[in-house]
């Protein structure tokens, strides 16, 4: 069995997607498609920069989600592959989820980009600059992330936002709870607190103005039928129904992104083949979760001939 899998925020860079857009008409519509769809040359920052706007939250995710999209396209027209014939699963992080289910169907490409766009500004509002922080802790369990965030909130905010694999876990919630939890990690034996270049406290319930945004944009543009079953970050199990696709994305605002016990569940549900595209993120996350996982990260064109031989 095969998943295909679709990384999130902290993947991009300039440059993204260029060769790909260079090399393939496909790839270009796509470009093409998201720029129409937001009213904004995102294409351009993409390729182009400048750094500090392409990382831009609001700008970030749906050029995350595009230069994905445009790889699977790539594959799907120059390969003459159907996705739906290749995978049994998809999932995505964070706003991977999203170009999960634009890859799955449930989300045209354009409503994708606007649903992102949208989501990247709700978050961003939510909390205002500075007030929130993230952190990664490397070399950390679940168990001992969690020890270390109840014991440095202080009655402020600190949750654990994504539990990526074995290794490493990423806190989210006040400044200085966060700050705090990065100054008590050895306490908990934990190797390393990084803080991460964010701009706002991804999921944590700091985010609740943002989910209400969510909630209210996914009202007004529901998923469709999905032709592949998700694996949802908050639940780390498969998910069809539109109704509840909907609701998890809410939900996801607010929630942890359960990454390693979704590759754990997808593992158990018999995928031997997890197949990233474009990024090389979510890869090394899946290769510690699991031992001997076969993982092909999909990127330029040369990728993209290489796995069209090998489905």
């Amino acid at each position: 069995m095969r998943a295909f899998v679709f990384p999130g925020q902290g993947s991009q860079k300039v440059g993204m997607g260029a060769d790909l857009a260079e090399a393939s008409p496909a790839a270009r519509e796509v470009f093409e498609e998201v720029d129409d769809a937001l009213g904004q040359n995102l294409s351009q920052i993409m390729r182009e920069g400048p750094d500090d706007a392409l990382t831009l939250t609001e700008n970030a995710q749906p050029a995350i989600m595009a230069n994905a999209i445009a790889v699977l396209r790539v594959l799907e027209k120059e390969g003459g592959l159907a996705l739906a014939d290749k995978a049994d699963f998809v999932a995505g992080h964070s706003l991977g989820e999203y170009t999960a289910l634009c890859a799955a169907g449930a989300f045209s490409l354009s409503d994708t980009a606007r649903l992102l766009k949208l989501r990247g500004q709700a978050m961003q509002a939510a909390v205002p600059v500075g007030v929130g922080a993230m952190c990664a802790l490397l070399g950390a369990d679940i168990d001992r992330a969690q020890a270390l965030a109840d014991q440095a909130a202080e009655g402020e905010v600190c949750a654990v936002a994504n539990d990526n694999d074995p290794s490493q876990v990423v806190l989210s919630g006040h400044k200085g709870a966060i700050e705090r939890a990065i100054a008590m990690v050895k306490q908990f034996e934990i190797k390393r607190g990084v803080a991460l270049p964010v701009s706002a406290p991804f999921h944590c319930p700091l985010m609740q103005p943002a989910a209400d945004a969510m909630a209210e944009a996914l009202g007004k543009m529901p998923p469709s039928a999905l032709q592949i079953a998700l694996f949802a970050n908050v639940t780390a199990s498969t998910v069809t129904d539109p109704a509840e696709v909907s609701r998890l994305l809410v939900e996801q605002v607010c929630g942890r992104v359960r990454w390693r016990e979704s590759v754990l569940a997808m593992e158990d549900a018999g995928v031997q083949h997890f197949v990233e595209l474009g990024g090389k993120v979510l890869g090394p996350m899946i290769g510690r979760t699991v031992a001997g996982a076969n993982v092909t990260s999909v990127i330029g064109m040369a990728d993209i001939e290489v796995i069209a031989k090998e489905l």
